[in-house]
């Protein structure tokens, strides 16, 4: 199968995206964007093209209907398995990283005690990577670094408790091994991992995995390939793609939109270091945009700052905004003044729930003014980015518009992060087909 991939290199996550000739995107990848850029986007390519080998295989599953209607059960549970085996293969690079680390002489006076205390963690996180991938927790998380990092702190924290060695002394063995771990590419191939993946599915299932070995033989031997790729994104410069296969953001954001909402004809984006008000025709041809790119204020980094300050997770801080009994205006629109904002409301016995309500609502209406900058907003409005999948966000979003511009429809698709992706793979076909 010909495939067009597009990737969004941006500061925060990497995203690819693969559509066929047709235009249908067929696989999604998405990882954080790490401290190489380069690998980042091999990894979030090879997740694409793995979901894209995912999506044959449920299609060929039902065309062929030789699990009847256990089929999409056996799908589900395969890519679990699939995504289980690769966390263990993560997970073991980690603990070889860490044993390799505590062979050194920092460890000089404690390194019998620490190769026991990462035993147990390690112990614990495949216990809850198990629970997870087997459908008994929600993940927190899809990266490895967010799911590892928060069970090897819980379990950090369990060891120092009972007596083990100090939790900053723990935690620091994780902190100086993971970032080695996330630029190791996973060097075992798809067939491979499918095939330990099978080896992960329910007892109930497994015994029909019999009547598809020769679909699954098919799907993890397809040729896929890669006609044209197109680069956006805050680090497309990393990309090793020829110039014309580089695309600005604002040009991949607008038409990406314009692809999962024809009616689109204003475009907010959210991202980690920039945001984006973008104005775009029928045809999805961006007419004009503001963008703010200085500074982090109103863009995910200044969440993920106010994230970091609180010590929880970027994913936790919508739900606890949400919660709210009354919003709180904050003042600062620098982000890191808005940090020592919200630590003098808390010293000040103000509710941290009121105070992060204030916060979502303060990066919205700074978005609000690049919009007015931009040319206001038209109908359809589309908002996009990682900021997209956060509920106060959006909440904020609808309140701020029906104030300043009364009834709208506004458009949040689910993988909205993946817009500016959508866009350049678009490009990349388009770009084929003048060819």
């Amino acid at each position: 199968m010909d495939c067009f991939v597009g990737i969004d290199l941006g500061s925060t996550t990497t995203k690819a995206v693969i559509v066929d000739t047709r235009g249908r995107i067929v696989g999604r990848g998405i990882t954080n964007s790490r401290s190489n850029y380069d690998v980042a986007a091999q990894v979030a390519r090879n997740e694409a093209f793995t979901n894209a080998r995912f999506d044959m295989l449920g299609r060929a599953l039902r065309e062929e209907g030789g699990l009847g209607d256990a089929g999409p059960a056996f799908e589900a549970a395969l890519a679990a398995a699939y995504r289980h085996e690769c966390f263990l293969g993560q997970l073991q690079r980690l603990e070889n990283h860490c044993r390799r680390d505590l062979e050194s002489d920092r460890y000089t006076h404690d390194r019998r005690a620490m190769g026991h205390a990462l035993e147990v963690i390690l112990a614990g996180i495949r216990h809850d990577a198990a629970a997870v991938y087997g459908g008994g927790t929600a993940a927190r998380s899809d990266f490895f670094r967010d799911l590892a990092g928060a069970s090897y702190t819980e379990h950090a924290a369990h060891v120092a408790r009972e007596g083990g060695p100090a939790f900053d002394r723990l935690v620091g063995l994780f902190d100086r091994n993971i970032i080695p771990v996330e630029n190791e590419p996973e060097t075992r191939g798809f067939a491979q991992l499918l095939r330990s993946a099978l080896d992960r599915v329910p007892l109930s299932l497994a015994q029909r995995r019999d009547a598809v070995a020769g679909l699954l033989a098919r799907v993890a031997e397809a040729d896929l390939r890669e006609v044209s790729a197109v680069g956006t994104g805050y680090g497309r410069v990393r990309l090793p793609f020829p110039k014309e296969n580089i695309r600005s953001e604002i040009l991949c954001h607008g038409l990406g939109a314009h692809l999962m909402f024809p009616r689109t004809r204003t475009v907010l984006d959210i991202g980690g270091q920039d945001t984006k008000a973008i104005q775009v025709d029928e045809h999805g041809v961006v007419t004009s945009f503001q963008m703010n790119d200085r500074c982090a204020a109103g863009c995910g980094r200044y969440l993920g700052y106010i994230a970091d300050e609180m010590n929880i997770g970027l994913h936790e801080l919508g739900p606890l905004a949400l919660g709210a009994r009354r919003r709180i205006k904050i003042n600062s629109t620098c982000t890191v003044f808005a940090g020592a904002e919200f630590r003098d409301r808390l010293a000040a016995g103000q509710a941290r729930e009121d105070i992060v309500a204030g916060l979502h609502r303060a990066i919205i209406l700074r978005a609000m003014s690049l919009l007015a900058r931009s040319g206001g907003i038209r109908n359809e409005f589309t908002f996009t980015g990682g900021v997209g999948r956060n509920q106060a966000a959006v909440k904020a979003l609808h309140e701020v518009a029906q104030d300043n511009y009364g009834s709208l429809t506004i458009n949040i698709a689910p993988d909205s992060i993946y817009t500016g992706a959508i866009g350049a793979a678009t490009f990349a076909l388009q770009g084929s087909a003048r060819n």
